[in-house]
C-alpha cells in the first residue's frame, strides 16, 4: 500500500470576490521529495501555499498537511513547515546568530538545542564567517542563504521555498540548488519548489505541478508528462517546452 502523502487538497477553491484564486486545487505532495510548484504569476500558487500555512482560509474544499487541517489548527501546522518567501524580510540591525537566535525563541526551541541547531545552520548555508555581521551588509545571496537557515532552525518536515534563487549569480544559485538537494536526500525533508527557472526544477524536482488560472493542469513525473503531452521519451525534452505546451492550451 501506497503511504499517505504528507500534503493532500481536496477540491481546494479560493474566491476574492468573484473571482477564483485557487479553483477545486486537488493534489497530493509524499513525504521526502521535491515537487516543483509552477505556474505563471497570478496562477494560485502563492495563495495555495497560504492555505496549506493556515494563513488565509479556502472559501470551500479542503487541505492535509501532515495529518493536520491548517485551517482548523493553524499553529501547529507552522510548526512543521518552514517558508522561505520570495522576498524575505530582515532586520537589518541584526546580525545571522541574532536573528536566528529571534526564530528559535519564537518557535520556543529550549536553548541547548537552539544554539547547536543555530551554528549548524549556519555551517551548513556557508554563512560562518560572516555570522556576525549586521544583515545590512548582507548581499542578495547572503540573505537567501540566511533564509534557507531560517528553515533549519526550525528543524521541520516540510519546507515552502518560493523563488529561492531568484536574482542570485551562477555560484550562488547552484549552492542553493545543491542545498535543497541535500534538504531532501540528507534531511528526508519535503520540499516545494515554487519557481519560474524551470531548467533548476527540471534539475531537482521529483515531480511537478503545473497550475494555470487556478487549476492544476498537469502533475506527476516530468519524463512521464513529456511522453503524454509531447510525445518524447526521457531527456528528449526541456521542462520549459512541456510547460508552455501546457500554458498555450491552458490559455487559449
Amino acid at each position: 500500500m501506497e503511504p499517505k502523502p504528507i500534503i493532500q487538497t481536496n477540491n481546494l477553491t479560493k474566491y476574492y470576490e468573484k473571482q477564483a484564486a485557487v479553483d477545486h486545487l486537488s493534489f497530493s505532495v509524499h513525504a521526502g521529495e521535491i515537487f516543483g510548484f509552477l505556474g505563471p504569476n497570478g496562477a494560485g500558487k502563492t495563495t495555495t501555499l497560504l492555505m496549506l500555512l493556515g494563513l488565509t482560509e479556502p472559501t470551500t474544499g479542503s487541505a492535509d498537511v501532515m495529518g493536520i487541517n491548517p485551517t482548523r489548527d493553524a499553529i501547529s501546522v507552522k510548526r512543521h513547515i518552514g517558508y522561505l518567501q520570495e522576498n524575505m524580510g530582515f532586520y537589518r540591525d541584526l546580525s545571522a546568530f541574532q536573528t536566528l537566535k529571534f526564530i528559535t525563541d519564537l518557535n520556543d526551541v529550549p536553548e541547548d538545542t537552539a544554539n547547536e541547531r543555530i551554528q549548524s545552520a549556519i555551517k551548513t548555508v556557508g554563512l560562518e564567517n560572516a555570522e556576525k555581521k549586521l544583515i545590512s551588509a548582507y548581499s542578495r545571496g547572503m540573505r537567501q542563504r540566511l533564509g534557507i537557515a531560517e528553515v533549519l532552525v526550525k528543524s521541520p518536515k516540510i519546507a515552502f521555498l518560493d523563488e529561492p534563487t531568484l536574482g542570485l549569480d551562477p555560484d550562488t544559485t547552484n549552492r542553493i540548488i545543491d542545498l535543497i538537494q541535500w534538504l531532501s536526500r540528507e534531511k528526508k525533508m519535503t520540499i516545494l519548489l515554487s519557481s519560474h527557472l524551470l531548467y533548476q526544477v527540471q534539475r531537482i524536482c521529483d515531480r511537478v505541478g503545473i497550475m494555470i488560472n487556478g487549476k492544476m493542469v498537469a502533475c506527476g513525473e516530468m519524463d512521464q508528462l513529456a511522453e503524454e503531452k509531447l510525445g518524447v521519451g526521457k531527456e528528449s525534452y526541456t521542462l520549459e517546452a512541456l510547460y508552455m505546451k501546457y500554458f498555450q492550451e491552458g490559455d487559449a
